[in-house]
Protein backbone atom coordinates (compact mmCIF):
# COMPACT_ATOMS: atom_id res chain seq x y z
CA UNK A 1 0.00 0.00 0.00
CA UNK A 2 1.37 3.39 -0.97
CA UNK A 3 1.27 6.16 1.62
CA UNK A 4 1.16 9.71 0.30
CA UNK A 5 1.55 12.99 2.13
CA UNK A 6 -1.68 14.94 1.85
CA UNK A 7 -2.03 18.53 2.98
CA UNK A 8 -5.10 20.75 3.10
CA UNK A 9 -4.20 23.91 1.22
CA UNK A 10 -5.36 27.38 2.19
CA UNK A 11 -5.18 30.25 -0.28
CA UNK A 12 -4.76 33.85 0.89
CA UNK A 13 -7.88 36.03 0.98
CA UNK A 14 -8.37 38.93 -1.39
CA UNK A 15 -5.82 41.69 -0.74
CA UNK A 16 -6.55 44.83 1.26
CA UNK A 17 -9.24 43.20 3.41
CA UNK A 18 -7.24 42.95 6.63
CA UNK A 19 -3.62 42.83 5.59
CA UNK A 20 -1.64 46.05 6.03
CA UNK A 21 1.32 45.04 3.87
CA UNK A 22 2.09 42.34 1.33
CA UNK A 23 3.40 39.10 2.89
CA UNK A 24 6.79 39.73 1.25
CA UNK A 25 7.07 43.21 2.75
CA UNK A 26 5.98 41.91 6.10
CA UNK A 27 8.63 39.16 6.02
CA UNK A 28 11.20 41.88 5.36
CA UNK A 29 9.96 43.75 8.42
CA UNK A 30 10.21 40.65 10.63
CA UNK A 31 13.64 39.83 9.23
CA UNK A 32 14.85 43.30 10.27
CA UNK A 33 13.99 42.34 13.86
CA UNK A 34 15.44 38.83 13.69
CA UNK A 35 18.00 37.88 16.35
CA UNK A 36 21.45 39.36 15.75
CA UNK A 37 24.14 36.83 16.78
CA UNK A 38 26.57 39.69 17.30
CA UNK A 39 24.52 41.05 20.20
CA UNK A 40 24.51 39.81 23.77
CA UNK A 41 21.87 37.16 24.34
CA UNK A 42 20.10 39.21 27.00
CA UNK A 43 19.75 42.08 24.54
CA UNK A 44 18.50 39.77 21.78
CA UNK A 45 15.87 38.31 24.09
CA UNK A 46 14.71 41.76 25.12
CA UNK A 47 14.53 42.99 21.51
CA UNK A 48 12.61 39.98 20.26
CA UNK A 49 10.16 40.03 23.16
CA UNK A 50 9.53 43.74 22.61
CA UNK A 51 8.92 43.19 18.89
CA UNK A 52 6.56 40.28 19.45
CA UNK A 53 4.71 42.22 22.14
CA UNK A 54 4.29 45.20 19.80
CA UNK A 55 2.87 42.93 17.09
CA UNK A 56 0.24 41.61 19.55
CA UNK A 57 -0.36 44.77 21.58
CA UNK A 58 -3.88 45.50 20.34
CA UNK A 59 -5.03 41.94 21.04
CA UNK A 60 -3.80 42.13 24.62
CA UNK A 61 -5.07 45.65 25.27
CA UNK A 62 -8.58 45.07 23.93
CA UNK A 63 -9.15 41.60 25.33
CA UNK A 64 -11.25 40.88 28.41
CA UNK A 65 -9.00 38.27 29.97
CA UNK A 66 -7.64 37.25 33.36
CA UNK A 67 -4.02 36.29 34.00
CA UNK A 68 -2.76 34.20 36.89
CA UNK A 69 0.92 33.45 37.31
CA UNK A 70 1.69 30.24 39.18
CA UNK A 71 4.67 28.12 40.14
CA UNK A 72 4.72 24.61 38.70
CA UNK A 73 7.81 23.58 40.63
CA UNK A 74 11.06 25.26 41.68
CA UNK A 75 12.23 27.45 38.80
CA UNK A 76 9.34 26.51 36.50
CA UNK A 77 6.37 28.84 36.14
CA UNK A 78 3.29 29.21 34.01
CA UNK A 79 0.54 31.68 33.21
CA UNK A 80 -3.17 30.87 33.24
CA UNK A 81 -5.11 32.81 30.59
CA UNK A 82 -8.88 32.80 31.06
CA UNK A 83 -11.55 34.48 28.94
CA UNK A 84 -15.31 34.83 29.53
CA UNK A 85 -17.43 32.11 27.94
CA UNK A 86 -14.80 29.37 27.91
CA UNK A 87 -15.04 25.84 29.33
CA UNK A 88 -13.05 26.09 32.55
CA UNK A 89 -12.42 22.33 32.70
CA UNK A 90 -10.62 22.32 29.33
CA UNK A 91 -6.98 23.37 29.06
CA UNK A 92 -4.69 24.18 26.16
CA UNK A 93 -1.18 23.55 27.48
CA UNK A 94 0.84 26.05 25.43
CA UNK A 95 4.57 26.14 24.65
CA UNK A 96 5.94 29.33 23.10
CA UNK A 97 8.41 29.61 20.24
CA UNK A 98 11.87 31.14 20.11
CA UNK A 99 14.42 28.57 18.90
CA UNK A 100 14.70 27.09 22.42
CA UNK A 101 16.76 30.18 23.37
CA UNK A 102 14.31 33.10 23.15
CA UNK A 103 10.67 33.89 23.82
CA UNK A 104 8.38 33.67 26.81
CA UNK A 105 4.77 33.26 27.81
CA UNK A 106 4.45 37.05 27.82
CA UNK A 107 5.87 37.44 24.32
CA UNK A 108 3.18 35.07 22.99
CA UNK A 109 0.30 36.41 25.10
CA UNK A 110 -1.68 37.75 22.15
CA UNK A 111 -1.50 34.41 20.37
CA UNK A 112 -2.63 32.61 23.53
CA UNK A 113 -5.58 34.97 24.00
CA UNK A 114 -6.71 34.38 20.43
CA UNK A 115 -6.24 30.63 20.84
CA UNK A 116 -8.26 30.61 24.06
CA UNK A 117 -11.08 32.46 22.34
CA UNK A 118 -11.01 30.18 19.29
CA UNK A 119 -10.88 26.94 21.31
CA UNK A 120 -13.18 28.09 24.14
CA UNK A 121 -10.68 26.67 26.64
CA UNK A 122 -8.33 28.03 29.27
CA UNK A 123 -4.72 28.35 28.16
CA UNK A 124 -1.82 27.47 30.44
CA UNK A 125 1.37 28.91 28.94
CA UNK A 126 4.65 27.48 30.24
CA UNK A 127 7.89 29.36 30.96
CA UNK A 128 10.14 26.41 30.14
CA UNK A 129 13.90 26.70 30.60
CA UNK A 130 15.95 28.13 27.73
CA UNK A 131 19.39 27.39 26.30
CA UNK A 132 22.27 28.03 26.65
CA UNK A 133 21.68 28.28 30.40
CA UNK A 134 19.72 25.03 30.25
CA UNK A 135 20.39 22.88 27.21
CA UNK A 136 18.61 19.78 25.90
CA UNK A 137 16.61 18.04 27.32
CA UNK A 138 15.72 20.61 30.01
CA UNK A 139 12.84 22.08 28.00
CA UNK A 140 11.43 18.60 27.38
CA UNK A 141 11.56 17.83 31.10
CA UNK A 142 9.70 21.06 31.80
CA UNK A 143 7.01 20.20 29.26
CA UNK A 144 6.42 16.86 30.97
CA UNK A 145 6.42 18.51 34.41
CA UNK A 146 3.81 21.03 33.26
CA UNK A 147 1.57 18.24 31.98
CA UNK A 148 1.96 16.30 35.24
CA UNK A 149 1.06 19.50 37.10
CA UNK A 150 -2.25 19.74 35.24
CA UNK A 151 -3.03 16.08 35.90
CA UNK A 152 -2.28 16.59 39.59
CA UNK A 153 -4.67 19.54 39.62
CA UNK A 154 -7.44 17.21 38.54
CA UNK A 155 -7.70 17.97 34.84
CA UNK A 156 -8.65 14.90 32.82
CA UNK A 157 -6.27 13.84 30.02
CA UNK A 158 -9.07 14.11 27.46
CA UNK A 159 -9.56 17.74 28.52
CA UNK A 160 -5.87 18.68 28.15
CA UNK A 161 -4.44 19.49 24.74
CA UNK A 162 -0.80 20.55 24.32
CA UNK A 163 -0.21 23.15 21.61
CA UNK A 164 2.91 24.99 20.59
CA UNK A 165 4.57 27.06 17.90
CA UNK A 166 8.05 26.59 16.40
CA UNK A 167 10.22 25.16 19.21
CA UNK A 168 7.01 24.90 21.23
CA UNK A 169 5.55 22.69 18.52
CA UNK A 170 8.51 20.38 18.94
CA UNK A 171 7.90 20.25 22.68
CA UNK A 172 4.33 19.14 22.03
CA UNK A 173 5.62 16.09 20.17
CA UNK A 174 8.31 15.52 22.81
CA UNK A 175 5.68 15.62 25.55
CA UNK A 176 3.53 13.06 23.76
CA UNK A 177 6.50 10.75 23.18
CA UNK A 178 7.62 11.08 26.81
CA UNK A 179 4.14 10.51 28.22
CA UNK A 180 3.71 7.39 26.09
CA UNK A 181 7.10 5.97 27.09
CA UNK A 182 6.71 6.84 30.80
CA UNK A 183 3.22 5.37 31.07
CA UNK A 184 1.57 8.72 31.74
CA UNK A 185 -2.03 8.99 30.49
CA UNK A 186 -1.89 10.64 27.09
CA UNK A 187 -3.69 13.89 26.31
CA UNK A 188 -6.47 13.85 23.77
CA UNK A 189 -4.40 15.29 20.88
CA UNK A 190 -1.62 17.74 20.04
CA UNK A 191 -1.42 20.93 17.95
CA UNK A 192 1.89 21.87 16.29
CA UNK A 193 2.39 25.17 14.48
CA UNK A 194 5.59 25.27 12.39
CA UNK A 195 7.35 22.64 14.55
CA UNK A 196 11.04 21.80 14.31
CA UNK A 197 11.06 18.08 13.51
CA UNK A 198 14.63 17.36 12.36
CA UNK A 199 17.74 18.99 13.84
CA UNK A 200 19.72 18.03 10.74
CA UNK A 201 17.60 20.53 8.75
CA UNK A 202 18.15 18.49 5.61
CA UNK A 203 14.89 19.28 3.81
CA UNK A 204 15.07 20.91 0.39
CA UNK A 205 12.96 23.85 1.57
CA UNK A 206 15.80 25.01 3.85
CA UNK A 207 17.61 26.30 0.78
CA UNK A 208 14.64 26.72 -1.56
CA UNK A 209 12.86 29.12 0.81
CA UNK A 210 15.84 30.98 2.20
CA UNK A 211 14.70 34.22 0.51
CA UNK A 212 11.05 33.67 1.40
CA UNK A 213 11.21 33.11 5.15
CA UNK A 214 12.42 35.43 7.91
CA UNK A 215 14.56 32.78 9.59
CA UNK A 216 17.77 31.67 7.87
CA UNK A 217 19.64 28.38 7.39
CA UNK A 218 22.37 29.81 9.61
CA UNK A 219 19.90 30.46 12.43
CA UNK A 220 18.66 26.88 12.19
CA UNK A 221 22.16 25.48 12.58
CA UNK A 222 22.70 27.85 15.52
CA UNK A 223 19.69 26.24 17.22
CA UNK A 224 21.31 22.84 16.92
CA UNK A 225 24.61 24.11 18.31
CA UNK A 226 23.21 26.11 21.25
CA UNK A 227 20.24 23.97 22.26
CA UNK A 228 21.80 20.53 21.78
CA UNK A 229 25.25 21.58 23.02
CA UNK A 230 26.92 18.57 21.40
CA UNK A 231 24.07 16.13 22.00
CA UNK A 232 23.21 13.71 19.21
CA UNK A 233 20.84 15.53 16.80
CA UNK A 234 19.17 12.24 15.91
CA UNK A 235 17.95 11.74 19.49
CA UNK A 236 14.18 11.24 19.08
CA UNK A 237 13.41 14.03 21.55
CA UNK A 238 15.68 16.40 19.63
CA UNK A 239 14.47 15.33 16.19
CA UNK A 240 11.03 13.69 16.46
CA UNK A 241 11.30 12.50 12.85
CA UNK A 242 13.63 9.80 14.21
CA UNK A 243 11.21 8.73 16.96
CA UNK A 244 8.98 5.69 17.09
CA UNK A 245 5.67 7.42 16.54
CA UNK A 246 3.19 4.56 16.91
CA UNK A 247 0.77 5.04 19.78
CA UNK A 248 0.62 8.83 19.73
CA UNK A 249 -2.74 10.59 19.87
CA UNK A 250 -4.15 12.69 17.05
CA UNK A 251 -1.99 15.49 15.69
CA UNK A 252 -2.95 18.73 14.00
CA UNK A 253 -0.06 20.37 12.15
CA UNK A 254 0.19 23.75 10.41
CA UNK A 255 3.03 24.87 8.12
CA UNK A 256 3.53 27.52 5.43
CA UNK A 257 4.69 26.99 1.86
CA UNK A 258 7.43 29.60 2.35
CA UNK A 259 8.87 28.09 5.51
CA UNK A 260 12.39 26.76 5.64
CA UNK A 261 11.02 23.85 7.67
CA UNK A 262 8.11 22.80 5.47
CA UNK A 263 9.96 19.86 3.86
CA UNK A 264 11.08 18.50 7.23
CA UNK A 265 7.55 18.88 8.57
CA UNK A 266 6.22 16.97 5.58
CA UNK A 267 8.59 14.08 6.20
CA UNK A 268 7.50 13.93 9.84
CA UNK A 269 3.80 13.96 8.92
CA UNK A 270 4.35 11.20 6.39
CA UNK A 271 6.20 9.05 8.93
CA UNK A 272 3.55 9.63 11.61
CA UNK A 273 0.82 8.51 9.23
CA UNK A 274 2.79 5.40 8.32
CA UNK A 275 2.95 4.66 12.06
CA UNK A 276 -0.83 4.82 12.31
CA UNK A 277 -1.14 8.27 13.87
CA UNK A 278 -4.15 10.29 12.77
CA UNK A 279 -2.66 13.52 11.43
CA UNK A 280 -4.51 16.51 10.04
CA UNK A 281 -1.86 18.58 8.27
CA UNK A 282 -2.49 21.95 6.67
CA UNK A 283 -0.08 23.89 4.49
CA UNK A 284 -0.86 27.58 4.06
CA UNK A 285 -0.02 29.14 0.72
CA UNK A 286 2.53 31.97 0.93
CA UNK A 287 2.97 31.77 4.69
CA UNK A 288 6.27 31.92 6.56
CA UNK A 289 7.53 30.53 9.87
CA UNK A 290 5.23 31.18 12.86
CA UNK A 291 2.90 33.49 10.95
CA UNK A 292 0.17 32.83 13.54
CA UNK A 293 1.95 35.17 15.98
CA UNK A 294 1.19 38.05 13.61
CA UNK A 295 -2.59 37.63 13.49
CA UNK A 296 -3.10 41.36 13.99
CA UNK A 297 -1.24 42.07 10.75
CA UNK A 298 -2.12 39.03 8.62
CA UNK A 299 -5.63 37.63 8.11
CA UNK A 300 -4.06 34.22 7.52
CA UNK A 301 -2.74 34.34 11.07
CA UNK A 302 -6.18 34.72 12.59
CA UNK A 303 -7.65 32.16 10.19
CA UNK A 304 -5.00 29.62 11.18
CA UNK A 305 -5.72 30.21 14.87
CA UNK A 306 -9.44 29.79 14.26
CA UNK A 307 -8.80 26.52 12.44
CA UNK A 308 -6.62 25.24 15.27
CA UNK A 309 -9.17 26.39 17.83
CA UNK A 310 -11.97 24.57 16.02
CA UNK A 311 -9.90 21.38 16.04
CA UNK A 312 -9.19 21.76 19.76
CA UNK A 313 -12.83 22.38 20.65
CA UNK A 314 -13.96 19.45 18.52
CA UNK A 315 -11.62 16.84 20.00
CA UNK A 316 -12.13 17.98 23.60
CA UNK A 317 -15.91 17.97 23.30
CA UNK A 318 -16.09 14.29 22.36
Amino acid sequence: MQCTLTFYYHLPPKPNIMIHESPEDFVTLIRSHAPDPKKLLASVRQDMSAFYAAMQEETVMRSDHDLERVSIRDGLKGIWITLPGIFSDRVVLFFHGGDFTLGSADSHLGLCIRLARASRARVFSVEYRLAPEHFFPAAVEDAVAAYRYLLAKGYAPHHILPAGISAGGTLVIDLLLSARDQGIPLPVAGVCMSPITDMDFAGESVLKNRERDWITPESLHAIRMVYLAGHDPTDPLASPVHARLAGLPRLYVQAGTHELLVSDIGVFVDKARWAGVLVQAEIWEGMFHSWQVFAEQLPEGQEAIEQAGAFIEDVMSR
